[in-house]
């Protein structure tokens, strides 16, 4: 392939998993040779992308206004000699667009990524306007179509997200030293008992609630099961958490639970726990947690709808369970806590394969 100029364009570079995607396809193309840009707010991974070799362009194409279309201008010039400019969120779709309009046949190639389930809008539906469309699961891919059957189907390139799975290498089951260090940061996480895992940030979307439900029914029955919600303890989201704290204290379980901000050590929670849960009251695009959890070797439960459901209906069955339904969540957390099922292969969703199919497309499409 000839070396290539990608231009990759989004909001800004905090946390997230369209920010992670950003930085994981600019270090494949750095490496690969070719020149990455990456226009952007900044944000704090700023200094990581400049590590990777990566150059980035400094343009607020994310605000929510319209003095936000002054950057057009700035646009046009930048890309005027790329080959590819990929857009991953839509406002900057937008500008990219309008920016790339009247360029003709001899122009950058237009890309978008479709990493969400957005609401259908008009607004939103330039994410289906690329002239190839990467989606991260095949429940984003019938997103669209059954939202925008403009699209030609043929545009819509299935490139799931994967991981680093040096980053989540296979752990002893149980593994009681991991455990150790978590009760040691968490006391109210101790005992011989199974250990429940749900990440995720504090919002009412993540579940926490079923998961608070699903602990009662557990320990109802004689176990003495534990519930960890790493991520769920955030600033200014007080009233959810003491909404939460008064759901267990109810519920009398309360000392076997722990609300704590995010862990940094994410491969040890779950090598630490015996099931993760994945209880999105919202559909989710792809359900990263599923892949990490399974590559350490912890079995799944979730919600069988969105990517979570597409994902454990092919990786691990016995772990989706029909949406809402509390009575199945418990009888078949218990099974899987019982009889844990055996450890996937190799897993097929890793960050080299979507690193090696993105830059394929973009040789595709550079010609």
């Amino acid at each position: 392939m000839r070396r290539l100029t990608v231009v990759q364009l989004l909001p800004a570079l905090d946390a997230g998993g369209v920010e992670r995607s950003t930085l994981e396809i600019a270090d494949a193309l750095v490496r690969a040779g070719h020149r990455a840009v990456v226009v952007s707010a900044g944000g704090r991974l700023l200094p990581r992308l400049e590590a990777l070799g990566a150059q980035h362009v400094a343009l607020d194409i994310g605000r929510k206004s319209p003095w936000v279309l002054r950057h057009v201008p700035a646009l046009r010039r930048l890309v005027r000699d790329a080959d590819i400019v990929h857009a991953r969120s839509r406002l900057p779709a937008w500008l990219a667009w309008l920016a790339l309009r009247g360029m003709g046949d001899g122009g950058p190639r237009f890309i978008t990524t479709a990493h969400g389930l957005n609401s259908p809008s008009r607004y939103s539906a330039i994410m289906a306007r690329g002239e190839r469309v990467i989606c991260v699961s095949r429940t984003v891919r019938a997103h669209l179509l059954r939202h925008y059957p403009w699209v030609d189907p043929a545009r819509l390139v299935v490139i799931p997200r994967g991981i680093d799975a040096a980053e989540f290498p296979p752990a002893p089951w149980p593994d009681r030293a991991a455990r150790t260090r978590v009760a040691a940061l968490h006391p109210a996480l101790g005992g011989t008992g199974p250990l429940l895992l749900l990440p995720g940030r504090g919002t009412r979307l993540k579940g926490h609630t079923d998961a608070i439900a699903l602990l009662a029914a557990l320990r109802a029955g004689g176990d003495d099961v534990r519930l960890w919600l790493p991520g769920a303890l955030q600033a200014g989201r007080e009233a959810y958490l003491d909404e939460l704290r008064g759901l267990a204290r109810s519920a009398g379980v309360e000392a076997a639970l722990a609300i704590t901000a995010p862990t940094a050590a994410i491969a040890e929670a779950y090598a630490a726990s015996d099931l993760v849960l994945q209880l999105s009251r919202k559909p989710e695009a792809f359900g990263r947690t599923v892949i990490e959890a399974l590559s350490v070797g912890r079995p799944v439960l979730g919600w069988a709808h969105g990517g979570v459901g597409e994902l454990l209906e092919e990786l691990q069955p016995a772990g989706a369970v029909t949406t809402f339904d509390t009575d199945a969540l418990a009888v078949r957390a218990r099974a899987l806590l019982h009889a844990p099922p055996s450890p996937s292969a190799a897993m097929p969703y890793t960050l080299r394969a979507m690193q090696e199919a993105t830059l394929a497309l973009y040789g595709s499409m550079a010609g």
